[in-house]
């Protein structure tokens, strides 16, 4: 994806968590979606940054986990059940096994994190397991030019 490009579609998906969030849901303010994998030990790493995030910008910051599959035991929902319990996963999670999601991100890595601006447009994208220290910094950009303090 392009900066600025506009979020994709977040619908086709099963939504473990959470409503099934739709993109009208998500504008007014930032958005940050992370895909993740129950076989990815990064992944599983950044869960608790994630919520701490979480806490840190309630109220002012969406937060999607997209569980992406990597492997056959990946498609298990009560595999990925056991993860989020495990790591007290808060966030609406949507679960991709048939890669609805991803396509349309256009998405290849775990981890994968996207930050969208409140008019849900891509602010930065990272990859990695040192991707989410380096967006740290752009999610308080963005939630702060949200909240007009820039």
């Amino acid at each position: 994806m392009k900066l600025r490009a506009p979020m994709p579609s977040l619908d086709g998906a099963k939504w473990l968590k959470g409503r099934g969030w739709t993109n009208d849901m998500l504008t007014g303010k930032p958005t940050f979606i992370h895909f993740w994998s129950v076989s990815c030990n990064l992944c599983k790493h950044g869960l608790d940054a994630i919520n701490h995030l979480a806490d840190q910008y309630a109220g002012d910051l969406n937060i999607i986990a997209v569980h992406m599959p990597r492997t056959e035991e990946d498609v298990i929902v009560d595999n990925v059940k056991k993860v989020v319990k495990y790591y007290d996963m808060l966030q609406p999670i949507v679960i991709d096994n048939e890669f609805l999601i991803t396509d349309r991100f256009n998405n290849r890595y775990v981890p994968s994190y996207y930050l969208f601006d409140d008019k849900g447009l891509l602010r930065h994208y990272q990859a990695g397991g040192s991707g989410l220290r380096i967006l740290e910094k752009r999610i308080e950009r963005v939630v702060h030019e949200h909240k007009g303090m820039v």
